[in-house]
């Protein structure tokens, strides 16, 4: 069982982590939002797959498609480029690229041959000889290509929102600063400061505000020295913003786990058998 103050220092550190790692995640969702980062990576993605990195070929007819995107500018290639959709059916990908590369209407097997990319031609042939020339079959086959290419973006994807993620946690840090080291030792010594937490929160609200005012953040004095101790405080800088990359949903269990513990209170001590029956029985006979 965990003491008293280890509990309170665990609970102070997890609670701030928390806060940290959910402000993140709000910005960086709005950030993306705001630049349709998912939007952008896909359509360079699909420009790569399709080897139309102008974006004025088989990628844009595959845009402009009604099942892909309902704006029209897109059938024109000098209107000024959108991002397009955030996600796409492997389906509708492999309905519209066919629709792509038919054009006006041509056989499936003619349309493939007059592909001007000969890497692009040679992967849509070779999909096609190896279903029999059968659409169904070929559509099913587009879509596992289109799945497997977007298994690849999905792991690039979240490998640069990870990046911003501690790029955005150590900007917080630094300007809250938020010293993961000094918090330990101020927690540690002073483990009260970390009693007034008494529910994990939900969201960003007023109350996890002023929870966060009686942690030990924030600048006493700017900017600061240039010495051994700033060095340490660069240290406890990379350590929080390190902490985000795990996630508010664990940090907010750990924070849950720690509370519980603390609600509970301490073990009562064992009583041996022989002395809980003396006692129920009373004082012995003289």
């Amino acid at each position: 069982m965990f003491s008293s103050a280890v509990l309170e220092v665990v609970i102070g550190l997890a609670f701030c982590y928390a806060s940290l790692a959910l402000t993140v995640t709000t910005l960086q969702e709005a950030l993306s939002a705001m630049f349709r980062l998912r939007a952008g990576m896909l359509r360079a993605c699909l420009q790569r797959m399709l080897h139309d990195p102008a974006f004025t070929g088989i990628a844009r007819a595959l845009y402009a498609h009604p099942l892909i995107s309902t704006r029209t500018d897109l059938t024109d290639p000098h209107a000024p480029q959108h991002p397009g959709p955030s996600y796409i059916e492997p389906a509708n990908f492999a309905i519209a690229l066919i629709d792509a590369i038919r054009g006006g209407g041509a056989a499936l097997d003619s349309a493939i041959a007059a592909v001007p990319d000969p890497q692009l031609r040679r992967t849509l042939n070779t999909l096609y000889v190896q279903t029999g020339g059968d659409v169904q079959r070929f559509q099913a086959a587009l879509g596992g290509w289109f799945d497997s290419t977007m298994a690849r973006l999905s792991g690039a994807y979240k490998r640069r929102q990870l990046l911003v993620s501690f790029l955005l946690a150590l900007l917080l840090a630094i300007l809250l600063n938020i010293d993961s080291i000094h918090l330990f030792q101020t927690l540690w010594r002073q483990p009260a400061l970390a009693a007034g937490v008494h529910a994990v929160p939900a969201a960003l609200d007023a109350k996890l505000v002023n929870d966060l005012a009686t942690l030990p953040i924030g600048w006493a004095s700017f900017p600061p020295v240039l010495d051994g101790a700033f060095a340490l405080q660069v240290t406890g800088w990379l350590i929080t913003a390190s902490t985000t990359l795990f996630g508010a949903p664990f940090w907010f269990d750990i924070l849950q786990r720690a509370i519980n513990l603390r609600s509970t209170g301490a073990k009562p001590a064992p009583v041996e058998v022989g002395q809980a029956m003396a006692h129920h029985a009373g004082p012995a006979a003289p």
